[in-house]
């Protein structure tokens, strides 16, 4: 969704729902992150670097360089400005909340922009928790704050939407982000993205969100299939005589998405009948592998 589809009627209706759907989601997003947190250690200390961390104590025998003193005179104790090693990374998070994410069949647990919701407000947490930087696509700068998950979550219900077609602005070299989708938009829209962020040497991690009817497509007799994004209709006088085209088709859609994977990038399949803490563990050892890891 843009800055003018925000202003539609569409848009703003869009936009109530999510907010008013973001207190319950967070908090089974912190539900899920609470059963994996153990044994997650963030990747952040301090070290050389450009960017501001923290004050703290200064210690006996340290050289007196590293003193801020106007930090230090505001009540008379010695301070010292670290500032963040150069390997602490931002994590960017991207869910997807297109019209084909609202999808939730019989089968499923939840919808599939729910499931992104609850993994990205995770991630969120459990970043936040290790003392990592975490960024939401379309938002103009990361937080570092330990109550991520509420800070992405309120950034959320107001972008509602957003589209990636490209790195965010601010996005800096060898930064990872998690794009959480079911990828079933424009091919060339997402491979201008992936060459996007391939100049940035960035670790990309995929979550592909399927439904299970649509990995199945249990379907037989005359059914109507309706495009969730245009409102386009196809009947299937017998549905049952699609299913090898459909799945065919599907599996190629599903190569190209990961053949179009740099080194160092990972990709998974998430179903909506699945707990969602088993993509979380993955995730988890995903953005803690070192560099140039792959799935």
């Amino acid at each position: 969704m843009t800055g003018q589809d925000a202003l539609t009627p569409n848009g703003v209706a869009t936009a109530r729902s999510l907010a008013a759907a973001l207190p319950d989601l967070l908090i089974e997003a912190r539900r899920v992150a609470a059963t994996v947190a153990a044994g997650w250690h963030g990747r952040r200390r301090a070290g050389p670097g450009e960017d501001f961390w923290q004050f703290r104590p200064f210690l006996s025998g340290e050289p007196m360089r590293g003193i801020d003193w106007r930090r230090s005179a505001r009540d008379e104790t010695l301070y010292v400005r670290e500032r963040e090693h150069e390997n602490a990374h931002t994590v960017w998070l991207w869910a997807d909340l297109s019209a084909s994410m609202d999808f939730r069949s019989e089968l499923a647990n939840t919808s599939k922009a729910n499931l992104a919701l609850v993994l990205a407000l995770a991630v969120a947490e459990l970043l936040a928790r290790a003392g990592e930087r975490v960024g939401l696509v379309g938002d103009a700068e990361p937080t570092s704050r330990r109550d991520g998950a509420e800070v992405i979550a309120m950034k959320l219900a107001r972008l509602g939407a957003v589209e990636a077609h490209h790195a965010p602005a601010i996005m800096r070299r060898r930064d990872d982000i998690l794009l959480v989708s079911d990828f079933l938009g424009p091919q060339a829209e997402r491979d201008a993205l992936f060459a996007d962020l391939a100049t940035l040497e960035s670790r990309v991690h995929l979550v592909e969100i399927a439904d299970p009817i649509e990995e199945t497509f249990p379907f037989t007799g005359r059914v109507d299939f309706v495009d969730p994004e245009n409102g386009a209709r196809l009947t299937a006088g017998r549905a049952e005589a699609w299913r090898e085209t459909y799945l065919a088709s599907r599996a190629e859609h599903r190569a190209h998405l990961v053949a179009a994977c740099r080194p160092g990038w990972s990709h998974m399949l998430v179903r909506t009948d699945r707990p969602a803490t088993e993509t979380l563990i993955a995730l988890c050892g995903q953005l803690s592998a070192p560099e140039g890891g792959s799935a």
